[in-house]
């Protein structure tokens, strides 16, 4: 094969792994040095909920007759000891929806998750695509935008690349930039796609030339990965997420795949879940949503099961989505796009505090956005500012380059 010809493969194809596809991007490689031991480094993963979930019905304002009387057919119950179906009381005026409760619900209990109600982003869009784009730009909204420079790719700069990497099948706008950030789609199991006897082959080809170091960086991860992703520990993995009497499926076995990665040298992760553009019969305690949220929960807390209790330590993970959706039920059992949206933290070293934390308001015709939406009180660029501010210790300077034009809110998070 010749070298241009094997280049050509390497960057239009994934290189398939043991669990896992690995791609190449970027154009900067990272410093030599050898990570920090892993009990000893703070870790951050962003789960996207692409789609726009209906966060009113995840956390729910139990205090609010108001929302009572805008969802008659898809609002949750208020907590009650007697009905299943009820929200899980988390304050005076805030549930949980049921379906979270044998997930999430032990963590929140235990203080190692907590809700941002009045998120999200100034984005007016409210086009699915172009709100996800500006959230992973993590750029001023209405000003030009580079599309080669995500905030997370920004974060990787200020922080160790090495430890970064993308659990998606194609490497996502938050990671694009010149940092060189790996992306491995854990969603298939297949058989490593070079041997012993092809790598040292293509080793060869490259020795001495500019690529070189680049082809031997790339096998060696994706040697890494497959040692992390392999069959054995599949299975174990397998295993032990059927603990439970619901088996195993889809987003707990990747969460499982996640934390096995981010508990050895990767310390910044993404993954992208999708499903949740509820128009049309949402439903309520239970259906579409309420199925979507127990597997979310499932995979959740599956990574603060698989990373053990002092990994978990010093684990954040943020659960976001592009926008909200309407107060208000349409005519079809569902939700359309609307603005603010409600965050998830969760953590094993997450400050004291009540469950629901940043700036709130009172929900009134009069508090909607436009008579339709929660408002945002609680910008997501600032809110991460001031979370990694204390869980990484970056400066304001380096907050700035992250976020420019953004000024850090701590919220105490950590």
């Amino acid at each position: 094969m010749q070298r241009r010809h094997l280049l050509q493969a390497l960057a239009a194809s994934p290189l398939a792994i043991s669990g896992a596809r690995l791609f190449a991007a970027g154009a900067e490689q990272a410093s030599g040095r050898s990570p920090t031991p892993p009990m000893t480094r703070p870790r951050f993963l962003l789960v996207f909920l692409r789609g726009g979930y209906d966060a009113t019905n995840l956390l729910i304002p139990t205090g609010s007759s108001f929302y009572y009387e805008q969802r008659p057919r898809i609002a949750i119950a208020r907590p009650s000891a007697n009905d299943p179906a009820s929200a899980l009381a988390l304050n005076a005026d805030w549930g949980l929806h049921p379906a979270l409760k044998a997930s999430l619900y032990p963590l929140v209990q235990a203080g190692q998750a907590r809700f941002l109600p009045f998120a999200g982003t100034e984005d007016l869009s409210r086009s699915h695509f172009e709100t996800q784009d500006s959230i992973e730009l993590g750029q001023p909204v209405g000003g030009s935008r580079d599309y080669n420079s995500g905030f997370l790719n920004r974060l990787a700069a200020e922080l160790d690349a090495q430890q970064a990497l993308s659990f998606t099948d194609q490497l996502p706008i938050a990671f694009r930039g010149p940092v060189r950030i790996a992306n491995a789609g854990l969603r298939e199991t297949a058989r490593p796609a070079v041997d012993a006897k092809n790598r040292a082959l293509i080793a060869s080809m490259y020795q001495g030339q500019a690529l070189g170091a680049t082809v031997e960086e790339g096998l060696a991860l994706r040697e890494e990965l497959a040692r992390d992703l392999s069959p054995d520990k599949m299975k174990a993995m397998t295993d032990a997420a059927g603990r439970n009497a619901i088996p195993a499926k889809g987003f707990e076995l990747e969460a499982r795949r996640i934390a096995t990665l981010m508990r050895g040298r990767f310390s910044l992760g993404f993954i992208d879940v999708g499903g949740w553009d509820t128009h049309v019969n949402q439903g309520g305690a239970t259906g579409q949503l309420a199925n979507r949220f127990e597997e979310l929960g499932r995979g959740l807390a599956a990574i603060a099961d698989e990373l053990g209790p002092e990994v978990w330590r010093e684990t954040t993970v943020m659960v976001i989505s592009e926008f909200g959706r309407t107060f208000r039920e349409n005519g079809n059992r569902g939700t359309d796009h609307g603005h603010g949206s409600v965050y998830w933290l969760l953590g094993g070293g997450l400050a004291s505090g009540g469950p629901v934390a940043g700036d709130q308001i009172a929900l009134t015709a009069k508090s909607l956005f436009q008579n339709r939406d929660y408002p945002v009180l609680n910008d997501y660029r600032a809110v991460l500012g001031g979370l990694w501010q204390r869980q990484f210790g970056l400066s304001n300077a380096a907050l700035a380059r992250v976020f420019p034009d953004v000024q850090p809110k701590d919220l105490r998070l950590v």
